[in-house]
């Protein structure tokens, strides 16, 4: 299974063999996660609180599974702009985490 940075290592030659470094600024990188996290909500907007729990047609998952992809496709491009090492990001941000909301008591 890739590793994120592996997965970055992807984007960044399918971006290369384009040519579309040009237009992967940050600016415009973080422009594009917030357009596709709000297609991601789109795609919940006028179902239940319920449904996605009890199940969600095919059509449906294939369509949330597409945008999650763009969604993560666009932070690779940007940590590959901006040379984050994606794992050692998200490992120190989960050690934050566990400081900022500990464990609840049992």
């Amino acid at each position: 299974m890739p590793s994120f940075n592996n997965l970055k290592d992807v984007v960044k030659e399918f971006v290369k063999e384009r040519n579309w470094e040009k237009f992967h600024s940050p600016k415009n990188l973080s422009m594009s996660i917030a357009i596709e996290s709000a297609e991601l909500m789109e795609l919940f907007q006028w179902k239940s609180i319920e449904e996605p729990v009890n199940g969600l047609s095919h059509e449906d998952m294939e369509n949330i599974k597409d945008e999650v992809a763009d969604i993560i496709i666009y932070c690779l491009s940007l940590c590959n702009q901006l040379d984050i090492d994606v794992e050692e990001a998200i490992l120190k941000k989960m050690e934050k985490n566990k400081k900022k909301y500990p464990k609840p008591n049992k």
